[in-house]
């Protein structure tokens, strides 16, 4: 199957976190600690905030705020209108996060972010788990959080997602390199009406293969993951499943993808995110 993404920006680092904020594509390059904007009226470029303590995943609040999972400075953080950070979460009972990845935000502002630890430098870690936690808001006039862990099963999570009516948590189960001994599953969470998380749901078993790493959803329910890498498997894609689960198709991309989302005048356009520091863009997908 022939699928022409173009280059709209880029080659940059290893760019990920890739959020719409009806406008503009803003998106991280991890490695020289960036925060970019690409606007596809102008097709420029340019760089939103530095120093982001190597941003990964991101996401825009109810007011329009990025809030970044940073991770190597271990914490989740939220950019204010004046150019300042908030910390929203940066421990668990008194002990660092581990290096959190991926985050999304419910209607009502909890913030679900997955903590894992990738690399061989484990000598600084002081939780003994990695999990996906929930950043609640307290409702105290610093507007600060409440932390609380959400999963006790996840080895590894990384890209987080919800449903469009907030019922699900979708949970990306991603060991790296990939091992006979490690799960690289598509997970799914039910939520419960207090805010816990039920029985996971296995969707899709990626094998001896890379599996997700972020992922997005459609309007119609939909979930568009990317996945797969050029070492084995069905190689380097966006995976499309439907609302219950089923892979429908699968949308080659030319390098491994790191995250995806939808932008555009009219919301249809898909753009990815890579490994080889790339800004992709699949127009009129939807």
């Amino acid at each position: 199957m022939t699928v022409d993404f173009e280059i709209v920006s880029g080659p940059h680092s290893f760019t990920e976190g890739p959020v719409w904020d009806g406008e503009r594509l803003i998106f991280t390059d991890i490695p020289p600690s960036r925060i970019l904007a690409f606007d596809p009226e102008s097709g420029s470029t340019e760089v939103l905030h530095e120093d982001t303590g190597k941003a990964n995943g991101l996401a825009l609040d109810a007011q329009g705020r990025i809030v970044a999972c940073e991770d190597a400075g271990r914490r989740v953080t939220r950019y204010e209108p004046d150019g300042s950070r908030t910390v929203v979460a940066d421990s668990f009972g008194g002990r660092r996060l581990n290096s959190p990845n991926d985050l999304a935000i419910a209607s009502d502002g909890r913030i679900w972010f997955s903590d894992p630890r990738y690399g061989p430098n484990r000598d600084d870690v002081e939780l003994d788990h990695e999990s996906v936690f929930v950043a609640t808001p307290d409702g105290a006039a610093d507007g600060g959080f409440r932390i609380e862990r959400a999963t006790f099963d996840t080895t590894r999570p990384n890209g987080v997602l919800l449903s469009n009516d907030e019922r699900t948590l979708f949970v990306a189960q991603t060991h790296m390199p990939p091992s006979p001994e490690t799960r690289r599953e598509l997970w799914a969470y039910p939520i419960k009406d207090d805010g816990s998380l039920g029985d996971l749901d296995v969707w899709f078993d990626f094998g001896d293969h890379r599996s997700i790493d972020g992922m997005t959803v459609a309007p119609d329910g939909r979930v568009f993951a990317a996945c797969g890498w050029t070492n084995s498997g069905p190689g380097p894609r966006i995976a499309v499943f439907s609302p219950t689960g089923e892979l429908l198709e699968e949308l080659p991309t030319p390098d491994n993808p790191s995250n995806c989302c939808f932008g555009g005048p009219d919301g249809r356009d898909l753009y990815v995110t890579g490994r080889d520091g790339c800004l992709l863009r699949l127009c009129s997908v939807l």
